[in-house]
């Protein structure tokens, strides 16, 4: 009867251990890893069609109402610099500034290197 009773309880454990959600992530990465990568790796894919990638992530990010990840939005002012798009370079840094602000000495050193 011992021997029964043990086994319930653990498949009882079991069963309602397997019911626990799992916490959600603090970040919404949507590609934001790979993009990075192939950036570093130079695999061929330019600046416009990384520029492309990140922003769909970023309007999934927007469509989940989740948080980007720190950095993304510091990458994609760096893409933007690489096409000429200044005015998304500012707004990019200044969005990186507002979303993590432990990253404002480095986006405001950016900045000043973006206006020269």
């Amino acid at each position: 009867m011992h021997k029964y009773a043990t086994l319930l309880a653990l498949a009882s454990a079991t069963l309602l251990g397997g019911c626990v959600s799992q916490p959600q992530p603090l970040y919404h990465w949507a590609g934001y890893q790979e993009q990075v990568y192939a950036h570093f790796k130079n695999d061929g894919s330019g600046p416009e069609q990384q520029i492309a990638a990140l922003e769909a992530g970023l309007q999934e990010a927007r469509a989940r109402n989740a948080v980007p990840p720190p950095g993304l939005h510091a990458h994609l002012g760096m893409l933007y610099a690489q096409v000429g798009k200044a005015d998304q370079v500012r707004q990019q840094f200044e969005t990186e500034k507002s979303l993590f602000p432990e990253s404002a000495a480095y986006m405001d050193f950016l900045l000043r290197n973006a206006e020269r």
